[in-house]
């Protein structure tokens, strides 16, 4: 496999690069001989995964109410570009105009609410203009063009901008606020979690591959092994588990969001240092609340969107990133096999458990789920949901 210096990967991540608390947990982490597995008993019934009124309330309590990543920054890094995201139900439009500031709007022109993007891929644009009638927006969402505008009496193009929504830009992900009239609190991402997005270089990294899945399967299921370790080395072990050890790592709360940062086949800590590439050594998975998965590697980060369609359906919008964009011919052919190969762990080994374990639980063939100590971080995460949905 070509070598990090072979691919030009500048300023690889390294130990003194991280954040002072990510420092701080990488360095307590205890060696795998150390690592002891606690039991719980913990569990959820049927009706947290299947349930109609469940789905609702985290629709209006937390999807609709709490601001969500819509897409990251690596997608639209340049003034003019523009994107269409459809995934949570409003379709909403991004754009970067001029000024660098993203916005997002409704993607619905003012007249008749025709999608002035349609599609889902990045694009540049200098202007917006309807596919109908042609009428004409600026990025920054002004009706600045109306065919015939003699035709409308007493138009006011000012009341028929654009609709616009919360948004903010923090690190490296774009969050949006899906209600119109209420801004909602970005406070909880822009503590420790933006801090570590940044120690992590996620704002300038480089859109490498992006790909759209369609599960068939309610999104916390499809959330569930970004939460735990006690499944990679079953499920992957064809692929990625000689990697890792079977011990739990080390977590925490920010927030609302969990990181947990766990030490590789024969992670020590006093070997981690000396200016090499820390992802060797260890690895972060962020689930930033309420769905945004962050997992890293020696040479990319992988991102997922997990965006709730119904109880039974999700759409994961996954994102490689990288240091830079490849080139040269060694570093095409090393992200390309990445890409290749996290597509495949991905998509055909922990999505597809995902999709059958949502078979199974619609059967019937047990009263709930349970958790064991490699899991104890699912039981975290459901209730920081539960305090949001009022379940708590």
């Amino acid at each position: 496999m070509p070598t990090a210096a072979a691919a030009r990967i500048q300023d690889v991540p390294t130990i003194e690069s991280l954040s002072a608390d990510q420092i701080a947990t990488i360095k307590a982490i205890p060696p795998h001989v150390d690592d002891e597995v606690r039991a719980i008993s913990d569990s959820r019934p049927l009706s947290f995964f299947l349930g109609e009124d469940q789905f609702a309330l985290e629709q209006e309590r937390v999807f609709r109410r709490l601001p969500v990543p819509m897409a990251l920054s690596a997608l639209l890094p340049n003034p003019g570009d523009v994107l269409a995201v459809d995934s949570y139900g409003p379709d909403v439009l991004l754009t970067r105009a001029k000024d660098g500031v993203v916005r997002a709007f409704l993607n619905a022109c003012t007249h008749k609410g025709a999608s002035l993007v349609e599609t889902g891929e990045p694009g540049r644009a200098p202007r917006l203009v309807c596919p109908y009638h042609a009428w004409t927006f600026s990025l920054e969402g002004q009706l600045i063009g109306v065919p015939r505008q003699e035709g409308f009496a007493g138009l006011c193009r000012e009341e028929r901008n654009l609709a616009e929504l919360p948004c903010r830009e923090i690190g490296g992900v774009i969050w949006v606020g899906l209600t119109r009239d209420s801004e909602p609190d970005f406070s909880d991402i822009e503590g420790q979690l933006m801090i570590d997005f940044e120690a992590l270089r996620i704002p300038e990294m480089h859109a490498y591959g992006r790909r759209r899945f369609e599960l068939k399967a309610n999104w916390k299921l499809v959330l569930e092994p970004f939460l735990e370790p006690y499944h990679v080395k079953r499920l992957h072990a064809n692929s990625v588990a000689p990697l890792f050890a079977d011990v739990a790592g080390l977590s925490h709360r920010l927030g609302r969001n969990i990181r947990q940062i766990s030490g590789k086949v024969q992670f020590s800590p006093d070997k981690v240092g000396g200016g090499e590439n820390i992802h060797k050594s260890i690895t972060h998975a962020y689930t930033a609340f309420p769905n945004l998965v962050v997992v890293t590697s020696p040479y990319y980060i992988s991102m997922m969107i997990l965006a709730p369609q119904a109880i039974d359906r999700t759409i994961v919008d996954y994102v490689m990133l990288t240091r830079g964009a490849p080139d040269n011919p060694k570093a095409e052919e090393l992200f390309a096999k990445s890409y290749a190969m996290i597509l495949d762990v991905f998509g055909n080994e922990d999505f597809k458990a995902a999709e059958k374990c949502h078979r199974g639980l619609v059967q019937g063939a047990m009263p709930d789920v349970i958790y064991c100590g490699l899991e104890e971080m699912i039981p975290l995460y459901y209730s920081i949901l539960d305090a949001e949905t009022g379940a708590a």
